[in-house]
């Protein structure tokens, strides 16, 4: 008797199989692709985006692998803090005049200069004052305590810079254009906000929140860039806003020049004391209400 033989497959197997085809169609896709090698970084993305989509990958990893591409191709002057946004502290300012400011910014490294913001001497890191601060000490030279200051080009990735950053240990880096001139500095947190996305701390927030601080029962530090119409929320007033947008540049304009530090004005029912400011601009004011003000 001739027996008959099939080839057919148990038909557990061939449900299971058809069950899976989505998911063994996708990864012959990425193994046909990584096998073949993306040509280019907008193909790896499909693969990566395809992941996705199928579950593989959730929507936060597939931000952070965006990010990290990105960053690849970028430069540090795309994402640099300006030369005008820069904090920082001279090798000539005692401590009486460069601990309000160091305090007021919550960073924690500051670049230090000579005579000018070119003329750079080293970083200044925040966590090397406490000790003496600690012990009371009130004579010393910056010039003892800073290190040494990293300096890069414009024209550097973020990719190789974040390579170095963790190689060698530094978290800024000071950046210079082509003809030798700063033109802003850098962190690894700027980098990393950039793969994770913003960075948030306590310190953020409360500059994000506040442009006004209150130290006294009638005296205030208001940052130079508190908007007016804030200012005259907070203090139920009516500084004009016509001219000027922020409270610095009307205290500008008071002055008729640009102050220097403890230089006083009055708007209305308030004094002025200029508490920081460099050669280009003010920073940080001390505001006190008159007290028979009504």
């Amino acid at each position: 008797m001739a027996t008959s033989m099939t080839t057919d497959e148990p038909p557990s197997s061939r449900s299971s199989g058809k069950s899976r085809s989505g998911e063994k169609n996708w990864l012959e896709k990425l193994l046909g692709a990584f096998s073949a090698e993306p040509k280019s970084r907008d193909e790896l993305l499909d693969i990566i985006k395809d992941a996705a989509e199928n579950q593989l990958v959730d929507a936060e990893a597939l931000s952070i692998i965006e990010g990290a591409l990105d960053v690849s191709s970028q430069q540090v002057r795309e994402i640099m803090i300006p030369r005008s946004q820069m904090v920082v502290v001279s090798l000539q300012d005692k401590p009486e005049e460069f601990l309000p400011k160091i305090i007021e910014s919550g960073h924690s490294r500051f670049p230090v200069i000579g005579e000018s913001v070119d003329d750079i001497r080293g970083i200044l890191l925040a966590k090397d004052l406490l000790p003496l601060v600690l012990k009371g000490v009130k004579e010393f030279q910056l010039e003892d305590i800073i290190r040494p200051a990293n300096i890069i080009p414009e024209s550097k990735r973020l990719n190789i810079l974040l390579r170095e950053f963790r190689e060698n240990r530094y978290h800024m880096a000071v950046v210079i254009d082509e003809y030798g001139g700063v033109s802003g500095v850098v962190t690894i947190e700027d980098i990393l906000e950039e793969i994770v996305g913003e960075i948030e701390d306590e310190t953020d927030e409360e500059e994000a929140d506040s442009f006004i601080r209150k130290v006294g029962d009638n005296d205030f530090i208001v940052k130079a860039l508190t908007p007016i119409e804030d200012f005259n929320h907070y203090f139920d007033c009516e500084l004009s806003d016509e001219e000027f947008d922020t409270v610095g540049g009307l205290v500008m304009q008071s002055f008729g020049h640009l102050p220097g530090r403890d230089e006083v004005t009055r708007l209305g029912n308030f004094t002025f004391r200029v508490l920081y400011a460099d050669n280009r601009q003010v920073h940080l004011l001390r505001v006190s209400r008159m007290m028979n003000a009504e």
